[in-house]
């Protein structure tokens, strides 16, 4: 059955199992991308792609139109991941910037390292350091948008992406030298 989306979504929002099946095939790809790039494993990612399409699904009868599924359900995932981090892991052991924090040019992976490598460098971050290099680095958050949603101070937010750089850094030298030694 090859439905439009407006069709899967008009399903949806009369509960029908069917489209929602559907919808979450059709989707589910989507949505595990965005969730592994937040996620420190693929059971965690899992959770939150199934918790993504549940607070989805519940979602629908609030809401008129949904102009772009892809976008509507990124939202819902980026928010699921912060709330599974933060029912996890609280920032209690964070620091405040001190002034002396140095800056650092934007990290770019060389050419040769495909996505799924890069993914899998991002999850050895530490879990704050990966969900604040995410929202500021993919989804384009600003600092004081990532403090208030994480509940830090924006010069917290700001050492966070540097140490996820650093290490990234570090460890995408180590992905190559380790590569280079085969």
């Amino acid at each position: 059955m090859n439905l439009t989306d407006a069709e899967l979504i008009a399903g949806c929002k009369r509960r029908s199992r069917k489209h929602e099946e559907l919808f979450f095939k059709r989707y589910y790809g989507y949505v595990m991308g965005i969730s592994l790039s937040y996620a420190k494993s693929r059971d965690i990612a899992l959770e939150i792609t199934n918790d993504t399409f549940l607070k989805g699904f519940d979602s629908l009868q609030k809401i008129q139109e949904i102009p772009s599924p892809k976008a509507w359900l990124r939202r819902i995932c980026v928010n699921t991941a912060i709330d599974y981090y933060r029912r996890h892991k609280k920032f209690q052991n964070h620091t405040e910037a001190d002034g002396d924090t140095p800056v650092f040019d934007p990290v770019y992976a060389p050419d040769q390292m495909n996505y799924q490598e890069l993914i899998r460098l991002i999850q050895h971050l530490p879990e704050d350091h990966q969900l604040v290099f995410n929202l500021y680095e993919v989804e384009g958050y600003s600092h004081r948008e990532i403090a208030e949603r994480l509940e830090i101070t924006e010069s917290s937010s700001r050492v966070y992406l540097t140490r996820a750089k650093t290490r990234l850094r570090q460890l995408i030298q180590n992905h190559f030298k380790e590569y280079a030694g085969r």
